[in-house]
Parts: C-alpha cells; structure tokens; sequence
C-alpha cells in the first residue's frame, strides 16, 4: 500500500521512502529475469512452483513504479495549490479521496459516468437526464477537462479542475468581504452594523444579510456588540454550501 496519513509533506516524503525502497529491489527482478532465461535455455518453460512470470512480474513492477511517480506528482500539485491557491488542505484531501473511491480499478483515470458520479458526491447539483439526451452543464465541464474527448479523466486533471473550481469560490469570498469591509466606518473592522447595510444595499439585499448573519461577538470580552453583524462568518459560511 503506498497511500498514507498525515499531512501533505508527510504523506510525499513517506512515499519517496516507500518508492526508494521498491527500486533499491529492482536487483532482485534482473535476477530473476536471469533466473527465468536460464530455465527456457533449457528448455524448462512451465514452473510448478509458481504461477507467475518474468515477463508479468516485470510489467507488474512499471506499473508500479508508474503508480509511485503518478502519487508523487499529485501530492506536489496538491501541496503547490494549497501554498499558492489558498485551497485548503481538508479539501484537498476530500477532492483525493473521492477520486479514489470512484477509481475502482485504481487507474489513475475515471469515464465519464465515475467522473460525473463523483462530482455529485462532491456536492455539485448536475441535472439527471436520459441516457442519449443533451447533458449542457456536464459537456461543459468535459470541455475543460477532457477536451478531447478521449473518454477518460485523469487525477491530475480532475485536480487541477476541482482546485480551479475552488480557487474561484476563494477569490469570490475574499471579493465578498472586501465588499462588506469597504461600507464600514472602519475597514479594519471585522462586524458591519444594520444601519451600515440598510445605507448601502438595497432593502432586499440588506434584508437578506440581516436574516442571515450571526450577531457579531468581540473575542476579547466574548460579548456582543449591538447591531453588529459578522459578515466575515456569514461570507465564508456562504462559499462553503
């Protein structure tokens, strides 16, 4: 098994240990390769001791070693889109994991209906429509990530879409806030107050905020300040769901 726990950097670094040891075998498999011309020279081709093959044991081992690099190469684009993107590492980890539990043949790749099937469990509301029928929302996002159209969604690219999508919704959010932060008196403030919205969005709008925000409490006192509202909860709260 070459998945691991722990953070991000803990999880890369125990798996180029885990890889290092597998090639520093990779005498073992030449070994045996010679072991194996050794017996059809003479004219030994079937061995009842094993049901294996040299030939199968070495395809075996690249498909490994394939595995290995692949791993390695998602663990580094996930930990330069959390430095870079301000993705965090939790949601990372869920974008992986439902990855992995949609690749049933653990391919690296998922068909389309596994990639669909998984950006549902992800939360995203794609319509259900007929076998055959036009499926607009979906063909779109197939434009990004398989453009052409090969039928297969490979894990870097099914990473670099979900931290696209999440980079947006973290670029809104900080858009979102600086937005509330820019009608308060002081805009190093973190609450905004009912009349402040009242004055600067219209009633619908300020209705909404107002129903919706929790009462803001100063951290130091641990006390609420009338008619202050916390956008910044309210804002984050809001690009999660």
């Amino acid at each position: 098994m070459m998945e691991g726990t722990g953070s991000l950097e803990q999880q890369l670094a125990t798996l180029r240990q885990r890889a290092g040891e597998v090639r520093a075998r990779r005498a073992d498999l030449r070994r045996l390769e010679e072991l194996g011309a050794a017996l059809e020279e003479h004219l030994i081709l079937d061995n009842r001791y094993t049901e294996h093959s040299t030939v199968g044991l070495a395809q075996q081992w690249d498909q490994l070693d394939q595995l290995s690099m692949r791993m390695q190469h998602n663990l580094e684009q996930q930990i330069q889109a959390r430095n870079h993107s301000g993705v965090s590492e939790d949601a990372l980890k869920e974008f992986s994991m439902m990855f992995k539990h949609f690749d049933k043949d653990r391919s690296g790749r998922l068909n389309h209906h596994e990639f669909k099937s998984c950006l549902r469990a992800l939360g995203y509301d794609l319509p259900m429509v007929e076998e055959g029928q036009p499926d607009p929302e979906f063909e779109a996002i197939l434009n990004v990530v398989d453009p052409n159209r090969d039928g297969q969604v490979s894990l870097q690219e099914y990473m670099a879409f979900m931290i696209s999508k999440e980079t947006e919704n973290v670029h809104s959010s900080e858009e979102i806030e600086n937005a509330f932060r820019a009608i308060t008196a002081h805009q190093d403030r973190a609450y905004v107050t009912k009349d402040e919205l009242y004055a600067n969005l219209t009633k619908e709008m300020a209705d909404y905020c107002v129903a919706r925000m929790k009462p803001y409490v100063e951290p130091k006192t641990e006390r609420p300040i009338p008619n202050a509202l916390d956008y910044i909860d309210f804002t984050r709260t809001l690009f999660q769901n």
